[in-house]
Parts: C-alpha cells; sequence; structure tokens
C-alpha cells in the first residue's frame, strides 16, 4: 500500500508543493521562535558564563545581572581576606551614554570595566587589537556587531562616554548579549571615570600633550572650555563604587561554605556560584517577562498554520481518490490498511517538509548572528523536539481525511 501513499501525494505537484510550504512555515516558526527564546536566555548570562570566577558577591538587593545597587571597592579588599579566598576581582557593570562621532547622537551602552592584568575576567573573543591595550586612558573594546550602530568601524575610532573620549583599541566577536545595552569593555579605571562622568549637550574631547581637554556647548551658551583634567583617569580609591567581586576559591574549598563565610565577613551582600548567578539571570529573563509568552504564542501560531494546511491537503487528497478507497474497502480491505495508506501520506509530507524548514532555519540563524549579532540557539534536542512536533502535526491533520474515509460506502464504485 506503500505505492498507493506516494502516487496520491505525488501526482498533484502543485499540491504537493502548497502542503510543503504550509509545513516548512510551521517548522520554521515553531524552530526560529524556540531559538530566540534559547538564545536570548542563554544570552542574558552571556557575561557570567564566560568569567573565570567560582562565586558572585553582589548587593544583597540584586535582583538579576542589570538590576542590583553597587559596591565599594573596600568591600572587594575586605573579601580578599576572607578563609577560603585565593583571588577577588571587581568588576563594574554600569550604563552609560556614548556620543557616536558621525552624528553626534547619543546611544545607550553598558560599561564593563575589569582589571587587564585580571584572571576572572575580560573581553574574550578578541578578533583586533588586545586586552592589554585597555591599560591606555580612555581605550576601549566593542563587539563587531555594535559598530554600525555606534557609528565607529576600526581601531584608532575616536567618541564620546559621558562627555570623555572613547577610543577603540580592540575589537571582539559574539560578545553581546540580546538582552543588554552595547557593551563596552575597559579597565576599572576608564570605567570609573565613564559611569561617573557628566554628560553635557555637546560634547568634544582629545587629548593634547598628554591632557584630556574637553570642550562642551550647551543650550544658549557659547562653547567654553573645561578645566584641563589627567590624561590617565585615577585608580580606584576604597570608597569608589563597583557592581560585583569575582572570587575564586582556593583548591578543594566548599562553595557553599565559602559563600557563607562572605556573606558573614561582609555586610549586606549576597554570594552566589557562578552557575547559582547565570540561573537566577536566566529565570528572571524567561519567567518574570512576557518574552517566553509571546515566542510561544508565534509558534503555536505556525503549529496552527501547518495543521490547517495539511488537513486540508489530505482532506482533499481523499476526496479526490474516493472511489479508489471505496475499491478497497469493496475489495474486503480492512480499515487499518485504508488509515496506513493516509497516516504514510502524513509522514511523507512532515518529512518532507521539515528538513527543507530545518535547513532554512539554519540559514537564517548564520544571517542572524553574522548580520545582526542575534544568537539563535537551535540545539539537537530542540531539532528532534521540533521533528517530533512535526510528525504529531502531520498525524493528527490526517484525522480529518480518516473521518471522511470512515464513511466510505462500498457501493461508491458501482454508482454512475
Amino acid at each position: 500500500m506503500a505505492s498507493i501513499a506516494r502516487k496520491n501525494l505525488f501526482e498533484d505537484i502543485p499540491r504537493f508543493l502548497a502542503a510543503q510550504a504550509g509545513i516548512m512555515f510551521a517548522v520554521g516558526l515553531v524552530t526560529i521562535q524556540n531559538g530566540i527564546l534559547n538564545g536570548f536566555v542563554k544570552s542574558s548570562s552571556l557575561i557570567i558564563d564566560n568569567s573565570q570566577a567560582d562565586i558572585w558577591v553582589a548587593s544583597e538587593d540584586m535582583i538579576h545581572l542589570e538590576l542590583t545597587l553597587p559596591l565599594a571597592l573596600e568591600q572587594m579588599l575586605q573579601t580578599r581576606e576572607v578563609e577560603g579566598v585565593e583571588q577577588a576581582e571587581a568588576l563594574i557593570f554600569r550604563s552609560a551614554r556614548w556620543r557616536d562621532p558621525v552624528d553626534n547622537q547619543i546611544n545607550a551602552v553598558t560599561v564593563v570595566g575589569s582589571d587587564p592584568n585580571g584572571q576572572l575576567f575580560g573581553p574574550w573573543n578578541i578578533i583586533a587589537g588586545d586586552r592589554q591595550s585597555l591599560k591606555e586612558p580612555y581605550g576601549i573594546i566593542v563587539d563587531e556587531s555594535n559598530l554600525e550602530s555606534l557609528r565607529v568601524s576600526k581601531i584608532g575610532d575616536i567618541a564620546t562616554i559621558g562627555g570623555l573620549e572613547a577610543r577603540i583599541v580592540g575589537i571582539t566577536s559574539g560578545t553581546q548579549p540580546i538582552v543588554s545595552n552595547k557593551l563596552v569593555f575597559t579597565s576599572l579605571k576608564n570605567a570609573n571615570a565613564y559611569v561617573n562622568a557628566q554628560l553635557q549637550t555637546r560634547s568634544q574631547c582629545k587629548l593634547e600633550q598628554g591632557d584630556l581637554k574637553c570642550v562642551n556647548t550647551f543650550e544658549d551658551k557659547n562653547p567654553v572650555e573645561s578645566e584641563i583634567v589627567s590624561s590617565a583617569p585615577k585608580p580606584l580609591t576604597a570608597t569608589d563604587p563597583i557592581t560585583f567581586i569575582l572570587v575564586k576559591a582556593k583548591p578543594g574549598q566548599d562553595l557553599q561554605a565559602l559563600k557563607q563565610r562572605i556573606e558573614e565577613s561582609i555586610p549586606k551582600v549576597k554570594a552566589y556560584t557562578t552557575v547559582e548567578m547565570s540561573d537566577l539571570t536566566r529565570t528572571y529573563w524567561k519567567q518574570r517577562t512576557g518574552v517566553g509568552f509571546a515566542l510561544s504564542l508565534g509558534a503555536g501560531v505556525g503549529i496552527l498554520v501547518g495543521i490547517i494546511v495539511v488537513a486540508q491537503i489530505l482532506y482533499s487528497s481523499v476526496v479526490d481518490h474516493i472511489r479508489e478507497f471505496g475499491t478497497l474497502k469493496a475489495m474486503g480491505a480492512p480499515d487499518s490498511i485504508i488509515y496506513g495508506v493516509i497516516l504514510e501520506q502524513a509522514w511523507w509530507m512532515a518529512l518532507l517538509g521539515y528538513i527543507p524548514g530545518m535547513i532554512l532555519c539554519f540559514g537564517v540563524t548564520l544571517w542572524a548572528s553574522a548580520t545582526q549579532g542575534i544568537l539563535i540557539l537551535i540545539t539537537p534536542l530542540s531539532a528532534v523536539g521540533v521533528f517530533g512536533l512535526t510528525i504529531v502535526m502531520c498525524i493528527g491533520s490526517a484525522f480529518f481525511a480518516i473521518q471522511k474515509v470512515t464513511r466510505v460506502d462500498p457501493a461508491i464504485v458501482f454508482k454512475a
């Protein structure tokens, strides 16, 4: 009976292609929406997952990575004295305002400041320049996906952050989370200067003989030259704000016990293992925002469209071949054989719609990553899950055609 199923399926090519287009649409929509959700959630903890820390120390009021209160550098120094701590480093993760060098427009960025000589965090996947260049006054590293929107293009380009010079000294790839403002990696000293600088209405800053000179223009006022400041940002003091303390434990330490000692030694902080910190941030974005619901709703629409298209095609195929099914019944063929023909048609439709649909999804994934910096995560497990869902969708759609065959009167073959 397999030949009957294939014959019925391929005899009307335009109808077959219409069915496959519907299935491809459903496969693509479900896969892309699920991939965006997976990529979105994974991307939310990208900074955390690429650190070398065992423990993250944050304010006790922290909700997730990007919603917290500052700590003081002094608390990082105190953390180094806790038993079981091998290394502790400060991390600044705060928003600032970027002014591009072309249109002089502002843009929201997140300044990520770390010790260029540190071991626990630094920009990764550097494709141009190097991390040590962050030691330069006002040197920054940005992701290649953000170059166009920030209106810069290469190492050496200069913009301003908070009225201070920001000079590109490196470029990374694949370091921009979907959920975050555009990340700007720099040193702790540079980051402290940027996030505490006052953004002027118009600002032009440049280095002159080792000093940074800024000219600020305010509305209804003439340009005035600001006070000349040192070209090298000042080192952080014990009272300067930081965002997180990254901790590496000594070998053999129990991380849960070390977390407790840190919380008991440092007031008003909460300690998390890197896995806990990552899970906390991912859970927030997945469950406490409407992103998961919106993407799931889109996937549901794709499934509904696929079911409708496949059901219509299979039902039409049964109607067109109703006499053939009546003949089989008149010859004494059991219902299971007749149902098998329809189910095999549904199986072939699922397979032949899934393969090109998934190829298209991988193409979209590569394009989105290369041109937009958007992570669409299609895992082997999700690909298998979508295949199973496609089969269920097509087999479920065959139910309507089976109902038509069930009511076929074998005598139909003898009617004129």
